[in-house]
């Protein structure tokens, strides 16, 4: 078929149409007249076509397939045209298998680091997410591959996902959970959406008519198709009516007949069904490959790039007296952990990935480094012997590396973990070899944040996540400073799980997950509250330094232009990720101290200096308000902060906004005297001084009374001998 055209679907029979909304053979779309079938897989960060059988968690073998890093780690990258590239290769491969849509990438914001699946998503920062997956999604389908961005929306637990209600206030859904979404559906135009299992304020997702119709389509301007994700539908023909226009994988027959019972009974009038055909139609007329033959594609390129993509997002948590890099050459090392080994570098799932060619730490190492187990990833235990080797390798060694990190069985899809803490063995371990050593760095290898209660014994601590297949090459590049490393967390490390703002709610009903924290997620609860952190969003270390100066705010009729200098101050070539921050000093409203709204990623040789330039919308200024339904910049004071991360300012000016709004657009008696007394507005001043209510607030003010008086709206103020006449006429004077 070449079109899609009204008498196409007008010929079809109730029956194609009602088999055209559901998934055939777990990954397919139906086969009907002379359309094709299209298939779609699994692959955030690497194909899991499955070579047979049906399979949702990855329990059969798939194709072979490189494991990219997870998005956990490149989402530390902080590089959009690094995402862009990580795209158009799982594009390539995609393609070359016969593959229409690919299932990715995950976008969910990272609410507590004890979410199982928190390694498959981008941040707890929905800017973060939001542009490096619409990266990710414009390199994809640059190679006429489709996505499924997902989840959509609020799929922020594991257990109980099929059931649970995400109940979350409109400011916050919008400001937190959605904003990342819209991004990617304005400027990346994603084949289509999955929605998730969970309910959202109560209505299931799969039959949530605001979100996949009214905001979705209607608001955002959402035009492609909305899929389930595998087993979400409860109630197939509200879905269809909400707005979901193909289930996965479909329960075969008694999908078909529900919804044809459903149409000849009236519940489901057909016309409707129709506009969910033709989008399944137009999807598959759009990305369906052109042959049925797999191709092969260069797997060894692509398993470099991952090396590469993993060299630009592995994060140095810890330097202290420039432990790393190391030079293997010119000392003794000892290599500690099971995990060097049998590393962990992907995630477990759906996102679970065939590889092609892993290479663990323990096959890159250089030829002098001795390797002991240490410990055993079966049991929490510490087991005597493995114990006892590993402290006389360090023992006789000038450094060490203790790799570190989370079974699988600890921190998958499908469940959420209970503590933050690494198993016990290695933990212990950790600390006795620093008892020995005093130059021990520990590689981490891990989905989400941990607790490092050794933290302060030993010199170095490297965050590599999930980093893919080639693991073992990256690690030893950052170690030995082959590479600089410049990634940057994108997620904060509390000290402990329970300074986390969800640890009173997370997973503590079974039926209903309150989002108590508001807008507060992240380092904008830790910042509001003032807490120490273990390490905060935005930090990453380099084996160079950078300074920042110049700092520079240009308002224009649209947008604000902020500028500043960069410079690389140290001895060698690095990367710096600059962040820049806003913090809204003037909307009458509850406000984080500062929310990311922009960064950049240069590259600077040793002595270089670039000027950074960042153009922001007046959406960057804007809060939404869920009286008005609309997002609101309200003029007045802003501090423009620019640092290396949230909690590393290194540059920050106030600004007055110009291209907002008066927040005080309307007043009424409800309006407090502090909100219009030495203002500066001219509006204002001209309306009191006409009505004489400056005099006589004046008069209230200047005794020592400022605060009570400030503290009350007009319509109060007749207790202070000030008439009702005077006020009404002050109110329409200033709203006239």
């Amino acid at each position: 078929m070449t079109t899609i055209d009204r008498d196409f679907i007008a010929g079809l029979t109730l029956t194609e149409k009602a088999s055209l909304v559901i998934g055939h053979d777990f990954w397919f779309t139906a086969q009907v007249s002379h359309v094709r079938p299209m298939m779609m897989t699994d692959g955030p960060s690497g194909l899991r076509k499955q070579s047979a059988g049906a399979d949702a968690l990855g329990i059969n073998d798939s194709v072979k397939a490189v494991a990219f890093p997870t998005s956990a780690l490149t989402a530390c990258s902080f590089d959009e045209s690094l995402l862009h590239q990580l795209g158009e290769q799982l594009g390539i491969a995609a393609r070359a298998e016969d593959l229409g849509v690919l299932l990715g990438p995950g976008v969910n914001i990272k609410r507590s680091p004890l979410a199982g699946r928190n390694f498959e998503y981008f941040s707890e920062d929905p800017l973060v997410a939001g542009k490096l997956a619409t990266a990710y999604v414009n390199g994809v389908q640059s190679q006429g591959v489709g996505v499924s961005v997902k989840h959509f929306a609020a799929n922020n637990r594991e257990n109980e996902r099929f059931t649970s209600s995400s109940n979350i206030d409109e400011r916050t859904l919008r400001e937190i959970y959605l904003s990342q979404f819209e991004r990617i559906v304005k400027e990346a135009h994603p084949a289509t959406i999955m929605c998730s299992y969970n309910k959202l304020n109560g209505v299931q997702v799969s039959n949530n008519q605001r979100l996949l119709t009214d905001i979705l389509r209607n608001e955002w301007g959402f035009d492609g198709l909305v899929m389930s994700d595998w087993g979400a539908v409860v109630d197939h023909v509200a879905a269809i009516k909400a707005g979901l226009d193909l289930e996965m994988p479909g329960k075969g027959q008694a999908s078909i007949d529900e919804i044809v019972t459903a149409v000849k009974e009236g519940r489901l009038q057909e016309s409707r069904l129709d506009i969910a055909v033709e989008r399944v139609l137009k999807m598959v007329e759009k990305w369906q490959p052109a042959t049925d033959q797999v191709q092969d594609y260069d797997k060894e390129a692509q398993h470099r790039f991952a090396r590469q993509v993993a060299d630009e997002s592995i994060v140095l948590l810890k330097n202290d007296q420039q432990e790393l890099p190391l030079h293997p050459n010119q000392e003794t090392v000892a290599m500690i952990g099971e995990l060097a080994a049998q590393p962990r570098y992907q995630g477990g799932g759906s996102s679970h990935v065939n590889a092609v060619r892993v290479v663990t730490p323990l096959d890159a190492k250089p030829t002098n480094v001795t390797y002991v187990q240490g410990y055993s990833l079966a049991d929490d235990d510490s087991d005597a012997a493995l114990f006892d080797q590993a402290i006389a390798a360090a023992t006789a060694s000038d450094r060490v590396i203790i790799f570190a990190g989370y079974p699988e069985e600890m921190e998958s899809e499908g469940f959420d973990k209970t503590a933050m803490c690494l198993p016990e063995n290695q933990n212990q371990l950790i600390m006795a070899v620093a008892n020995v050593n005093p130059h021990v760095t520990v590689v981490l290898q891990n989905g989400s944040a941990v607790e490092m209660p050794w933290v302060n014994d030993v010199q170095a601590v490297v965050e590599t996540y999930l980093a893919g297949e080639a693991v073992g090459e990256a690690t030893w590049d950052i170690l030995t400073g082959k590479v600089n490393p410049s990634g940057k967390l994108a997620e904060t490390f509390p000290i402990k799980v329970s300074d986390n703002p969800t640890a009173l709610s997370f997973n503590q009903d079974q039926t209903n997950e309150n989002y108590h924290e508001g807008l507060f997620v992240g380092y904008r609860y830790y910042d509001k509250k003032h807490l120490p952190v273990l390490f905060p969003f935005g930090h990453g270390l380099s084996y160079t330094d950078f300074t920042y100066d110049h700092l520079e705010i240009k308002a224009g009729p649209d947008t604000v232009t902020v500028s500043f200098n960069v410079t690389n101050t140290g001895h060698v070539a690095g990367k710096e990720t600059a962040q820049l921050y806003i913090g809204n000093q003037t909307s009458p409203v509850e406000m984080p101290l500062k929310e990311l709204r922009d960064f950049a990623k240069v590259a600077l040789e040793p002595g270089q200096a670039q000027t950074v330039t960042m153009v922001l919308p007046r959406r960057s200024f804007a809060w939404y308000n869920s009286t008005t339904g609309t997002w609101e910049a309200d003029n007045g004071e802003y501090l423009v902060m620019v640092g290396s991360s949230s909690r590393d300012i290194r540059l920050q000016k106030s600004f007055n906004l110009t291209i907002g709004t008066d927040q005080l657009a309307k007043i009424t008696g409800e309006t407090y005297v502090h909100e219009i007394w030495q203002t500066g507005n001219q509006r204002i001043e001209e309306a009191l001084q006409q009505s004489g209510l400056d005099q006589k607030l004046a008069a209230l003010l200047g005794h020592g009374s400022d605060a009570i008086f400030a503290n009350i709206p007009l319509r109060s103020l007749g207790m202070a001998g000030i008439t009702n006449d005077q006020i009404q006429r002050f109110i329409r004077l200033v709203n006239d």
